[in-house]
């Protein structure tokens, strides 16, 4: 395991705990965390996990991983903190965001309306990172002469020529 793996893993399990039970820092944790921490924060960690492991298996077999699996990592941190800072959860006063408890209960509309979208994009994006790491590290596709090459009948002479 390379260093920057180690990086990365950390800030990609740092986010889905995040993602399933960052209230409980601002002290508005609830019982939703109970259900965001399997169905939320376990997925997006073994999909943080998975991408960096087939970085690593396309590393190994001596093929460059690109900027892209990267870049979507990135991505999917962003709407990974702007989801566990809109992501509802239940209180003593009902429903409550840490937008909203930090900027106010006029913000908790807007705060529950994003948060879906937000959760969606970085699933989409750890996804699309897997995606690429997959494409990083698999073999090169034969050329279309490669899979011709000995499968071509031989041509029969001009009868002219014999």
């Amino acid at each position: 395991m390379t260093a920057r793996n180690l990086v990365l893993g950390t800030i990609g399990i740092s986010l889905a705990l995040w993602m399933g039970a960052g209230r409980w820092l601002f002290g508005i944790g609830g019982g939703l965390t109970w259900w965001y921490l399997p169905l939320i924060a376990l997925p997006f960690g073994v999909l943080q996990l998975w991408t960096l492991h087939r970085i690593a298996v396309a590393i190994g077999r001596g093929r460059r991983a690109g900027r892209a699996p990267y870049v979507a990592l990135t991505l999917s941190w962003a709407c990974a903190l702007a989801f566990g800072l809109t992501v509802p959860d239940r209180a003593d006063a009902g429903l409550v965001t840490i937008l909203s408890h930090l900027a106010g209960p006029e913000w908790l509309e807007m705060s529950i309306a994003l948060c879906n979208p937000l959760g969606i994009i970085a699933f989409a994006t750890s996804i699309a990172a897997l995606a690429f790491a997959f494409a990083a590290g698999r073999d090169p596709r034969p050329s279309e002469d490669d899979l011709l090459d000995g499968t071509e009948p031989t041509m029969m002479d001009h009868p002219l020529q014999r």
